[in-house]
Formats: structure tokens, sequence, C-alpha cells
């Protein structure tokens, strides 16, 4: 199970007030409600992610062993009574020399439970101390918009030590990956912590991002939009020429099909791009070319 950042999907700080949540929640639930995105899927999957995380963040009990625990908070008690356990068996004579016995009573223990605290290795015999896992480490890692649109590698220094990892192109804005056993060391030979990465896209100056679609603005001049002709379109993946039809009016928008952002995963599949025309009205016209108009707009 990767580890979700609640207060990030909502927006908010650790520190935000109930009212902080809730003002957050509704203004994003507003925003990302099936009624208003009937076909869009990836307003669905963050509708349901913005629930999720209001339900935790707005139960203060659940929102404190979110807080205690990150992506183990709904095992919060059952780590209590295994650490009170662990304690009370530190405390008996000969803890050291051996370890929990192998027998039924072993079959009690939760899945959850052995990872924190270790199994043995079975009934009356010398074993080791128990195992601790190590801790999860979570980090983010900021990307621009250009560099996850292309898979790449960077290099990261986790604890001193360089990990390099391949990241493939289509990544989105709060994705979270898992590095597995990249986290803290274990203890008693106990398995390493995972390290988990969260990615932070910033945005682009002239290209907005929605899903696997892109959206941007083109300037026309007038006389192009009127008359018609040819313009070019900066694009992730170069430039493009397109065909300006005569006549066309200020916000008319057109599909670039297969010019979006990849798919996370899916070789050669894209999104759209979608350009929006904005027609930019002469400025500092002579007296003969406002008379031309003059004429143009008597006839």
């Amino acid at each position: 199970m990767e580890f979700v950042d609640y207060y990030k999907i909502l927006g908010v700080d650790k520190n935000a007030s109930d009212n902080d949540i809730k003002s957050a929640y509704r203004k994003l639930a507003r925003k990302l409600h099936p009624d208003l995105n009937p076909n869009d899927k990836e307003a669905h999957k963050k509708f349901q992610q913005v629930n999720e995380a209001n339900e935790v963040l707005s139960d203060p009990e659940k929102r404190k062993k979110y807080d205690k625990y990150g992506k183990d908070w709904e095992h919060g008690e059952e780590y209590e009574k295994a650490r009170q356990y662990q304690q009370s068996r530190q405390q008996q004579p000969g803890y050291g020399d051996f370890s929990f016995s192998g027998g039924d009573d072993d079959s009690n223990f939760s899945d959850f439970f052995s990872s924190m605290f270790g199994r043995s290795e079975g009934s009356g015999r010398k074993g080791r101390q128990a195992k601790y896992r190590g801790e999860d480490y979570n980090a983010e890692l900021h990307l621009k918009l250009t560099e996850a649109y292309a898979t790449h590698q960077q290099t990261l220094t986790v604890n001193g030590k360089k990990i390099r990892i391949t990241i493939p192109a289509g990544v989105e804005n709060g994705q979270v990956i898992k590095l597995k056993g990249h986290g803290g060391q274990g203890i008693n030979g106990g398995p390493a912590g995972d390290l988990y990465i969260t990615f932070v896209i910033e945005e682009h100056p002239a290209i907005k991002r929605s899903g696997n679609d892109l959206y941007t603005t083109l300037e026309i001049d007038l006389y192009t939009a009127v008359l018609g002709g040819e313009v070019t379109v900066d694009t992730l993946s170069g430039k493009v020429k397109l065909k300006v039809n005569p006549e066309t009016q200020n916000g008319t928008k057109i599909r670039l099909k297969g010019k979006g952002f990849p798919v996370y995963k899916q070789e050669g599949q894209f999104g759209d791009l979608y350009v929006t025309y904005s027609v930019k009205l002469p400025a500092n016209l002579t007296e003969r070319q406002k008379e031309l108009f003059r004429e143009l707009a008597k006839s």
C-alpha cells in the first residue's frame, strides 16, 4: 500500500484547522463532482481521493492516528497492543535468550504485528532478538512539465547513498511511488523501510495540463483571423504549423490529436493538445487605416 498524503490532496498543511479542512473539501468537491465532469475519468479519481482524505481528516480520532502512524493509521490500536506486549516481554527474565514461541499462539499475531516485531524461528529453541522493520521515508521530487513529459533517469541521495531511478513519462503531480527497501535500516536484522517519493510537477508558463490533455492559448492578429493564414504553435514535442480558416472567431478552440501528454506507462499513447485562438486587435492605427475600418463598418 503506497502512502497517500491526505493533506496534500486537500491542499492544506498539517496544522490546518477543522474549518480549513472543511472549506478545502467543499471547494474541491464542487470542482470535481462527477455531475460537472461526466466524461472526465481523472476528475472522478480525484473526487474519490478528496472524499477519502476528508473522511479521515475531518474525524479527530482518525486524523490523530493518521498523523501518528501515516499509511498504517488503521492499524494504530493493533500496533499499540503489540508495542505494549513487546515491552512486557522485555521485562521478563531471560528475554534476550529466547524469542516468541512458534506454536499455535504465534498464529495469533497479525501480519502487521509481524512486520513490526518479527517472528520466532521455532518453539523452545534459542532464538534471536525481535526484528524491527526500518522506518519509512518520505521525499518530494520536483519536476518541470517538460521533464515529466519524457522518460528519464535521476540520481537521488538518501542517507548518503546515491539511488538512480528511472522516471516514466507521464507521471502526475502528487503521484507517489514506492522504492522498496530504501527507507531506514532495520533493527536486529529486520527489513529496511521503504522510500515514498511524491512528484511535484511545476506549472508551465504557457501550457496547462489536465490529465493527459494539454491546453494552450495562441495569439493571432486580426488580419489572419479575418483572411485566414498559417501560424506556428509551440508544443512539448516541438513546433507545429496550423492553418487558420478565414473568419476565425476569437476564442475558437481546435484539437491536435496525439499532441498532448504521454499516458503513464503506456508507450506510444498520448492525450490531445487543445489550442485556443486569441485574436489581437491592431493598435496605433494611422488615419488611413482607421478610415478603411470606418468604410468597412459602413459596408
